[in-house]
């Protein structure tokens, strides 16, 4: 029984978060040969004032600075 435990910023809407959860999944089949109803997707949503990166809080950030491609 494969679980992911998936950590991101929160923010995403419940369609991206379906979308990530069907990616996920469909990888971890055709990869690993996991079956797909075996499969555990967790998504853990932060806020931004429990994130912290380059000793700053998210939070405290621009948001341009907060959501630079790749890290967010």
């Amino acid at each position: 029984m494969p679980v992911v435990q998936v950590h991101i910023k929160e923010g995403r809407s419940l369609s991206e978060r379906r979308e990530l959860v069907r990616r996920i999944t469909q990888d971890l089949v055709e990869v690993c040969g996991s079956v797909e109803e075996r499969v555990h997707v967790i998504i853990n949503e932060v806020p931004g004032d429990l994130w912290g990166r380059g000793g700053v809080l998210l939070s405290d950030l621009t948001p341009a600075a907060a959501e630079r491609p790749g890290e967010g």
